[in-house]
């Protein structure tokens, strides 16, 4: 009897694996299979995007389409069903985009010591609608709610070159996927910014970090445009709901 209890605890935990149930992981990782766009997949494929067994894909599946989370077409292809649909529509209604943009600033803000903000398009300027303070005594100042031009600073610089500006600079933005400024909009200020996707990669807004000239330094904003950068990607993935960087933002030859 004891073999047999120890023999079953054994098979439980390692259904379970490591900090979690393998069958949900694998379920998961097939729902993630799909990128935008696609209708459907054909059970090779998903085997191979999974690195699973056909038959595990198989018996994964049609437990999900019990569900109605995956269908299976007439073709013998597999799609998403109607339940990824309301749960996703369900996520999208009860998300506050403040709970993860803040989050990534405060995290930027520890990266670089420097005061972070995050904007959005109002038709012909860009509004500040996130902002955390860096530790610096002498810092760039900027309210919530702040209206600022498009064409002057990195972050409406890059708005305007991830919704389709044509020419110069914004072909250059979007070649390296970010922007530096120092002293276009306000004398004496730096900053430099990268843009910020939503659900389908479309341009949500722009993360940055800005200061003073005199300790933002070009080298300096070079360096930071990195953390910027990897802060942006990772603010992306959140807001569209998926972690692949396979999946292009719409304008730009640059992708996250």
């Amino acid at each position: 009897m004891r073999n047999a209890a120890a023999s079953a605890a054994a098979a439980a935990t390692a259904e379970r694996g490591e900090g979690g149930v393998v069958a949900v992981t694998r379920a998961l990782t097939l729902m993630e299979a799909f990128e935008v766009g696609e209708s459907a997949l054909s059970l090779a494929e998903l085997s191979r995007r999974c690195d699973m067994h056909k038959t595990t894909v198989l018996r994964l599946a049609r437990t999900l389409a019990q569900s109605h989370y995956m269908v299976q077409t007439e073709a013998g292809h597999w799609r998403l069903g109607p339940a990824a649909g309301w749960l996703g529509a369900r996520y999208q209604a009860g998300f506050d985009v403040n709970n993860v943009v803040e989050p990534a600033l405060h995290e930027l803000v520890r990266l670089t010591g420097e005061s972070a903000s995050f904007y959005v398009r109002e038709g012909d300027i860009r509004s500040c609608v996130a902002r955390v303070e860096g530790p610096q005594s002498v810092r760039h100042n900027v309210r919530i709610g702040e209206r600022l031009p498009l064409d002057r600073g990195a972050p409406g610089r890059v708005i305007l070159a991830f919704s389709g500006a044509k020419g110069e600079p914004y072909e250059s933005i979007r070649s390296r996927g970010y922007q530096l400024s120092m002293g276009e909009r306000e004398a004496e200020v730096s900053s430099v910014a990268a843009p910020v996707f939503r659900t389908g990669w479309h341009l949500l807004g722009s993360m940055c970090i800005s200061g003073p000239s005199s300790r933002l330094t070009r080298p300096k904003l070079e360096k930071y445009a990195k953390s910027v950068v990897a802060a942006a990607n990772q603010l992306s993935y959140a807001l569209a709901g998926g972690r692949s960087p396979a999946t292009p933002p719409v304008v730009s030859r640059w992708h996250p």
